[in-house]
């Protein structure tokens, strides 16, 4: 299938024409208008070093290729109101997708960034494909928001999975019934007329955590994620290393041995989520404790910053990181207190500790991190359309 923004011809424009000079003038008046928010045309000047009449030149050309509209009226302190012009999200719209164990979340992502209602959709029981559940997803959030299905173009899809994109193949994965091993994303495209990236969910977590966490400045970083599964995203000064497969960071498959006391269990079988709550135990009341008890019991608290420790050893050794962020609902619920613990049983004489901090993106760290990726693709996409004489 050709996707949405291939199979389009454009023009060659020579460079330091008047159209090249036009084209590049629009481009950057776009680009301003989606990061700053609806603007006037005398703001817009302001911004882009143009004067006044050529900003209202860009403006003219960007309403005519319906890329912007006005928006309001902007009151000054001397004469009329001045119109605002914001960029059209009816255009191109995407959705963002996490694939859970048991369900599917997906928000609405336009030109804008705006927020948009996040919806969580049931999978038990339904019959399960790529193309199925995408569609589903796309539908949801799509209702949730009240826009249009047809201004669909792309999605981007974090999956409990390593993904190797140039193959198109998923590996290392139990949680998607339904889904190839190789083929997923041609699928969607072929079948729902929408361009897909399929990424590793903590990878996309990992991506929120450089551009909106707590690693914002940290030279490399990696984030642990500790929930019904296990994983390591790694951001080396702000890339993301995946490895020559997509598998990089798959620490939930590791075996380990020494101070477990489960030789030969691989890590999902210490930290995970279940694992967690079977050492929580329950109440004096008898009624099963949950997440939300973490935090207070010192005895479990201590068991889990030993079993992080273990798993991260390797990550330390290897890798080096400057910063070591704690995320997934186990590590969320675990709260501050768990990063002083990890911090310390990882500080060694021969090597210096790095700084661990708990991840300041939330319980939607997947989604933050792929509606950034598709922001930036809607935008690209707004650009192309940009007429070129």
């Amino acid at each position: 299938m050709t996707r949405p923004s291939e199979g389009r011809v454009r023009s060659q424009i020579d460079p330091g024409t008047s159209s090249w000079l036009r084209t590049r003038n629009d481009r950057e008046a776009l680009r301003l208008i989606v990061e700053h928010g609806p603007l006037t045309r005398t703001r817009l000047g302001e911004l882009s070093g143009m004067s006044k009449p050529t900003a209202t030149q860009m403006l003219a050309r960007l309403e005519r290729a319906d890329l912007v509209v006005p928006v309001g009226e902007v009151a000054g302190s001397r004469g009329p109101s001045a119109v605002s012009w914001g960029v059209r999200t009816d255009r191109v719209a995407g959705v963002a997708v996490n694939m859970l164990d048991d369900s599917i979340q997906a928000v609405l992502v336009d030109a804008s960034g705006a927020e948009h209602p996040i919806v969580e959709l049931p999978v038990r029981g339904m019959d399960r494909s790529p193309e199925a559940d995408i569609g589903r997803a796309i539908d949801a959030a799509c209702g949730a928001a009240g826009a249009d299905r047809s201004t669909i173009e792309a999605v981007t899809v974090g999956v409990q999975a390593a993904v190797s994109s140039a193959e198109d193949a998923l590996s290392l994965t139990d949680s998607l019934p339904g889904w190839p091993s190789s083929g997923a994303r041609a699928r969607i495209e072929r079948e729902l007329g929408v361009s897909a990236t399929l990424e590793n969910d903590v990878n996309l977590a990992t991506m929120a955590e450089r551009a909106i966490g707590v690693a914002q400045q940290a030279s490399s970083f990696a984030f642990l994620w500790v929930g019904v599964g296990l994983g390591v995203g790694v951001d080396l000064d702000g890339s993301i290393h995946r490895g020559a497969r997509g598998s990089a960071g798959e620490v939930g498959y590791l075996t380990v041995a020494a101070g477990t006391g489960a030789p030969g269990a691989v890590t999902t079988d210490l930290l995970g989520s279940q694992v967690v709550l079977d050492l929580l135990g329950s109440r004096s009341d008898g009624a099963r404790r949950s997440l939300a008890d973490l935090a207070a019991d010192d005895v479990v608290m201590n068991m889990l910053a030993d079993r992080i420790a273990l798993t991260l050893e390797p990550v330390l050794a290897v890798l080096d990181p400057a910063v070591i962020v704690l995320g997934g609902p186990t590590c969320l619920a675990a709260g501050a207190r768990l990063a002083e613990l990890v911090a310390a049983r990882a500080e060694r004489d021969e090597r210096p500790a790095p700084d661990v901090l708990v991840s300041g993106t939330g319980e939607s760290a997947v989604l933050v991190g792929a509606r950034r990726l598709l922001v930036e693709q809607i935008r690209a996409r707004l650009e192309e359309r940009i007429p070129t004489d």
